[in-house]
């Protein structure tokens, strides 16, 4: 089992930045694949950004450029640097991570991105 614990979401003006956190515990040591995915109200969920355990990194068009995924292996935890956020960014965002065949998921942290 893998617990994962997002914090950071809040709100931001367009232009604006945050930063969002992921601290992964339990059966870390199973974990290849972590990202975030984001779900706007009356859209489908869909990746934003994932990384795996050697740092390889990619991204959805719409974040390339503006949003950073980071992974401190022995920290066990994942963050993502959001810049440069836009209105259509608003959404709440998930910790995901893989471990075998089993996938995991936070609780979800509500980014707002409002003026």
């Amino acid at each position: 089992q893998v617990q994962l614990v997002e914090s950071g979401g809040g709100l931001a003006q367009p232009g604006g930045s945050l930063r969002l956190s992921c601290a992964a515990s339990g059966s870390i040591f199973s974990i290849n694949v972590m990202g975030w995915y984001r779900q706007a109200p009356g859209k489908e969920r869909e990746l934003v950004a994932a990384i795996s355990t050697g740092g390889r990194t990619s991204y959805a068009d719409s974040v390339k450029g503006r949003f950073t995924i980071s992974r401190d292996n022995m920290k066990n935890l994942m963050q993502m640097r959001m810049n440069s956020l836009k209105f259509e960014d608003t959404a709440v965002y998930y910790c995901n991570a893989a471990a075998g065949m089993y996938t995991y998921w936070g609780q979800g942290t509500q980014v707002t991105v409002s003026s």
